[in-house]
């Protein structure tokens, strides 16, 4: 329901082709991605876990907002069921995303239904967005949707952006912006039904927009008005739990979950790339050290120096402090032609500091899959393979 990006036939929108483009006012970007943005932006600053997209015709702002670190359950619900289908698709991972696991799980789901239509599968969410949605309901389901909204899923917080008619003026030949629109708002009739909306539900309400006028028009206003609901005491309600537990109306016609480091499978195969890959970086960088000892051999350890953390351009750049923890960490050291990276050492280093708590949680994960030390304190490796002689380390 709300407006489509890709088939777009609103001149607000950027479709000009029955007017002249030199009369017709262009947003930069687009007014639809303003208004993504808008969404992105709270959702950075509020970082809400459950976000659903009423109206979400395309899927285009859950696609923005899947990147978000902080979201775990995404859910988009619009009329359109082909729509959702053929969109569908574009929220799944792609490999880049089981190369790279998310740190939380990720679940997005589209459902097929009307928004004033009750669906406990919806109660309990952090932010629901109405992006362009309400001016595309009649009467009657406008009078049902705060009961459904605000009243039934009772939010923690709600985005409703809609048309500011007193800008359509500035548009040539525009009374309604899509011929799907059932009535466009002034900011004061806007406002006035946000407000008895949110006393009514209890939630508090602050005004704002996207799509400044053009210079001498300050007076119109935003060309699209957005109110922002906050749900006072902050948290969604989920009262009478047993009693809507069962009220799924929605069509489920597309789910998707994304690979993270909640799934242990995922976490296993980060930690042993990242370790084999630190432990790889330290080796090389002591090579040249190996071979000023002359071929110096034995089975007492040495130690191989590695004082100071080891310094790539093309590596990550430490901060002092993390630099002193490195440099302040057991060292690697060799006996005869094996090479020993202490586990200490490896939890020293940020990206695997980040991933395990403990020496412990690390050594159990790893243990199948790299060798360790007969004490497992120590990740062993070979000091020397085929590739260095190749390449005359």
């Amino acid at each position: 329901m709300a407006e489509n990006n890709l088939q777009c036939s609103s001149v607000v929108d950027g479709n000009f082709e029955e007017v002249p483009r030199e009369t017709a006012i262009q947003f930069k970007p687009p007014l639809y991605r303003q208004r993504y943005q808008f969404v992105k932006n709270l959702v950075d600053q509020h970082e809400p876990k459950k976000v659903a997209d009423l109206g979400c015709g395309d899927t285009s702002l859950l696609r923005l907002l899947k990147v978000n670190p902080c979201i775990e359950l995404l859910v988009g619900v619009d009329i359109n069921e082909d729509k959702l289908r053929w969109r569908g698709d574009s929220l799944a991972p792609f490999m880049g995303d089981f190369l790279k696991p998310r740190d939380l799980n990720l679940t997005i789901t589209l459902y097929h239904g009307s928004v004033v239509e009750r669906d406990s599968r919806l109660l309990g969410f952090d932010l629901i967005t109405c992006i362009e949605l309400i001016e595309h309901l009649d009467s009657g389901d406008l009078a049902r949707f705060p009961e459904v909204v605000f009243g039934y899923l009772s939010p923690s917080m709600i985005v409703i952006s809609t048309p500011n008619s007193e800008f359509n003026p500035l548009f040539p030949s525009v009374t309604l912006r899509d011929s799907d629109h059932k009535f466009e708002w002034t900011r004061m009739e806007f406002q006035t039904w946000a407000l008895y909306v949110a006393n009514r539900y209890d939630y508090s309400v602050e005004f704002t927009g996207v799509g400044e006028p053009p210079a001498g028009a300050e007076n119109v206003g935003y060309c699209t008005q957005i109110g922002i609901f906050h749900k006072n005491g902050g948290k969604a309600t989920e009262a009478c739990v047993s009693e809507q537990h069962d009220q799924h109306v929605y069509k489920a016609v597309f789910t998707t979950s994304y690979p993270s480091l909640q799934q242990e499978r995922f976490f296993k195969l980060v930690l042993v790339n990242e370790v084999s890959q630190q432990v790889e970086s330290l080796r090389v960088s002591h090579l040249p050290r190996r071979k000023e000892q002359d071929g110096e051999r034995g089975d007492k350890p040495k130690d191989i120096g590695g004082s100071k953390a080891p310094v790539s351009c093309f590596g990550p750049v430490f901060t002092e402090v993390e630099k002193a923890k490195i440099e302040n960490s057991p060292k690697p050291f060799c006996v005869g032609d094996k090479f020993f990276v202490p586990l200490q050492r490896l939890l020293a280093y940020p990206r695997l500091n980040r991933l395990c708590a403990n020496e412990e949680m690390m050594r159990s994960v790893i243990a199948d899959s790299i060798p360790l030390s007969s004490d497992g304190s120590a990740v062993v490796a070979d000091l020397c393979n085929y590739f260095d002689e190749q390449f005359e380390f």
